[in-house]
């Protein structure tokens, strides 16, 4: 035997006042199955806080800062490679 899906409508009697206007929630705009949370591993936080309070640091203090009396490493460097792929 067949069975209805959907019930009969109930047709309420004829009142006078207006029927009711529903009120609808403002859209989103995403509906909330979109949404994606994302989570950050503690040293994603932590490395540009370090950085940004070690250049913190050496902006505050620039008095205390010498001049290299050393010949810079990596020149160095690159002088032994130019000169071990020279023939």
């Amino acid at each position: 035997m067949p069975v209805p899906a959907h019930p009969r409508s109930h047709r309420p009697a004829v009142s006078s006042r207006p029927a009711p206007v529903p009120v609808r929630a403002p859209a989103s705009p995403r509906p909330a199955a979109d949404r994606v949370e994302i989570r950050l591993p503690w040293w994603a936080v932590a490395l540009p806080a370090v950085a940004f309070a070690a250049l913190l640091l050496m902006i505050m203090s620039p008095g205390q800062a010498q001049a290299a009396t050393a010949a810079p490493a990596l020149g160095q460097l690159i002088e032994r490679t130019l000169h071990l792929l020279a023939p």
